[in-house]
């Protein structure tokens, strides 16, 4: 299925639709069997490998993600993150404690500094390691988020929201600065053995700041990210985004992933020459559905004739194992 898959991304036609995912697909059964603590996970990068397997050693899921959270790159650049320790065996994602600069003209003075020392390179260690563990078995995605998505973790909202109506390029300017910020990360991965990149951008798609803003101030800077970084990519968007198909496929993503809140007919009819991904509702459907509801909203999204069968965002990680063999089958 690997093979498959990456056929697919290459735009060769393949006799099926795989089921795989490029965002996190991560359970707790399979942190459970793995002894692991959810978290430990992301700053351990013999842990975070283990964490990441897991889901294909229990279901045959032939994909891989990379990290486990989407604030890696907020951090390299100074934000603090919480990492729930507190919070026991609870499944917390890591977020971003608070703003780390109060306007997006702020953003061209944040450096990086720690490309050798920092969580990046733990998670470059973890890509190599699940590599050279199953590598030849399933796809990796190294994830990134997309520069608006990213400049939310860092700036203040409120202040954003206002910068852009009052003074719109200078978030234009933070967003190619971010863009470019990210294409290093990219590639990084891509250079530790991911064979594609997933840019979710999740506070910035369509369905959630309308399609003028989008092709405005998100646009742009999504342009400069998929030509600066190496074929396949992968767009993941949340949100409704029927009628913003065309600005999506403006972007030059080879694949477009949506979730369960999109037409999917009419997608397929948008995205003519985009592989379409998509849209199993990853709460109410794999997460709180049984095998039949999974089975049928699999068979609805073949039928619209997706070119793969993704979930619509992250896996709950309490999903049970056997909906996502459910999906798969």
């Amino acid at each position: 299925m690997r093979e498959k898959i990456l056929a697919l991304l290459s735009g060769k036609k393949i006799d099926e639709q795989p089921a795989f995912s490029g965002l996190i697909h991560i359970t707790a059964e399979g942190l459970e069997r793995e002894g692991l603590i959810f978290h430990e996970i992301h700053k351990d990068a013999g842990k975070m490998a283990r964490a990441a397997t897991s889901t294909f050693r229990l279901t045959g899921m032939p994909s891989v993600t990379l990290p486990l959270d989407l604030c890696a790159p907020a951090e390299a650049l100074g934000a603090e993150l919480n990492y729930y320790a507190e919070a026991g065996g609870e499944f917390q994602f890591p977020q971003v404690k608070k703003s780390l600069v109060e306007s997006a003209k702020e953003i061209r003075g944040l450096e990086n500094r720690e490309w050798e020392n920092g969580r990046l390179r733990l998670i470059c260690e973890a890509i190599s390691l699940v590599k050279n563990d199953i590598g030849k078995d399933v796809v990796i995605s190294g994830m990134i988020p997309g520069p608006y998505t990213l400049l939310l973790y860092l700036c203040s909202p409120t202040n954003l929201f206002t910068e852009m109506k009052k003074e719109p390029q200078a978030v234009i300017d933070a967003l190619f600065h971010l863009s470019s910020f990210l294409s290093k990360i990219g590639k990084m991965y891509r250079d530790a053995g991911a064979d594609f990149i997933t840019i979710h951008e999740m506070g910035g798609s369509p369905g959630f700041i309308g399609p003028a803003k989008f092709e405005q101030f998100v646009l742009p800077a999504l342009k400069e990210l998929h030509v600066s970084l190496p074929s396949p990519r992968v767009l993941s968007v949340c949100g409704n985004v029927t009628k913003s198909l065309e600005l999506l496929n403006q972007t030059g993503a080879e694949a477009i992933s949506v979730d369960q809140t999109v037409d999917l007919v009419a997608a397929r009819a948008a995205l003519k020459d985009t592989l379409l991904f998509g849209n199993l509702d990853p709460v109410g459907t794999l997460f709180l559905g049984d095998e039949t509801q999974v089975r049928e909203s699999t068979q609805r999204a073949k039928e619209a004739h997706v070119d793969a069968i993704m979930p619509g965002c992250d896996l709950v990680p309490q999903t049970s194992i056997q909906n996502i063999k459910a999906m798969l089958k």
